[in-house]
């Protein structure tokens, strides 16, 4: 079994609209382009903010430019019109989780997918608010972030957890902690021991700035340790990235002894052994 839970149908900018990207036509394309690369489970999971009810849970400056469309209507879409599993990629905010919980349970979801893109008012991955120009130290932004990382995932609200080790992302282009990162990686492990959700290797990491996989070794054998399973997702927007880098995850996989996938369907978490689909 392989797997990509992490997939978006659309461009991530604001103009691509789900009238031209919500289309049997884009979801086959991208059905296709799974089983070319060997996947047999196909999930996507579109960015909560997104979505206008997103608003009443963090009426943000990014939010507010992205919320255009309505989650019913992705639900129904999803469902109806696509054999993929229906996921919704949805942010950790402090302090709003109960609003969050309202919105995720208007929906029966076959897995929600947690992360964390902003630390404040600042964004880890994006330059029009970036957190590294607000004068914010190093120590202080992968402190704050393993922190609420290791909340989010006692919350029990969400299955995976992508890219965890986000912060990373701009690599040397930005500052970045010296020395033995388990210092950080530690602040989160608690909270992952209590609901031991699965822990996405993304190969997104592989096509941006930092280059390389996420999350690293030493924080995903951490992970493993406190009894999490593996979710691999790719992190695509577009066809032609799904199932990008699998080669180098499933060897990095092989590498630590992995040899199994979470797999879900409805709410409900099993695993199954690696192997491409035939």
């Amino acid at each position: 079994m392989l797997t990509d839970y992490h997939v978006h149908l659309r461009p991530d900018e604001p103009g691509s609209t789900p009238e031209r990207y919500f289309t049997s036509a884009n979801a086959e394309a991208f059905r296709e382009a799974a089983s070319a690369a060997g996947i047999a489970e196909l999930g996507v999971s579109e960015h909560i903010y997104r979505f206008r009810q997103a608003l009443d849970v963090w009426d943000a400056a990014l939010w507010r430019d992205f919320a255009l469309d309505d989650l019913d209507a992705y639900v129904a879409f999803v469902r109806e019109q696509t054999d993929l599993r229906l996921g919704i990629e949805a942010d950790f905010v402090p302090g709003r989780v109960d609003r969050l919980a309202n919105m995720l349970e208007s929906h029966e979801w076959d897995y929600v997918v947690g992360s964390i893109h902003f630390v404040g008012e600042g964004a880890l991955d994006h330059e029009d608010y970036d957190i590294w120009g607000m004068g914010v130290g190093v120590d202080k932004v992968w402190r704050t972030y393993f922190t609420w990382l290791g909340e989010m995932a006692g919350t029990g609200l969400f299955d995976i957890l992508a890219h965890p080790d986000l912060v990373k992302h701009w690599g040397r282009q930005r500052p970045m902690p010296e020395g033995d990162l388990r210092r950080y990686y530690e602040l989160a492990i608690d909270g992952i021991a209590q609901t031991r959700p699965a822990i996405e290797v993304s190969t997104a990491g592989l096509r941006k700035p930092v280059g390389e996989l996420y999350p690293t070794r030493a924080f995903l054998e951490m992970c493993l340790e406190v009894g999490c399973p593996v979710a691999l997702s790719s992190d695509a927007h577009h066809p032609e990235t799904v199932g990008a880098g699998y080669e180098q995850a499933l060897a990095f996989l092989d590498e630590i002894g992995v040899r199994e996938l979470a797999v879900f369907d409805g709410g409900e978490r099993r695993v199954e052994p690696i192997g491409a689909a035939t």
